[in-house]
């Protein structure tokens, strides 16, 4: 299983593989690693507005 972070505000979804480029976060960067300072680039939330989110690896694209 994988995980990725959903923003409960938007639904913005960060994956760890694929990271944040466009806000300075390398892909394979895990979410606890991120700064608490960082936002959703959609909506601005804070990080204690993500849910972890399991991934099977056959529904989840991203990690092909």
């Amino acid at each position: 299983m994988k995980t990725k972070y959903v923003c409960q505000l938007c639904g913005y979804e960060y994956n760890p593989r694929l990271g944040d480029i466009d806000n300075d976060i390398e892909a394979g960067t895990d979410f606890e690693d991120i700064s608490s300072d960082w936002t959703c680039p959609l909506c601005g939330a804070g990080k204690d507005d993500f849910e972890c989110v399991e991934v099977d690896d056959d529904d989840d694209k991203d990690y092909e």
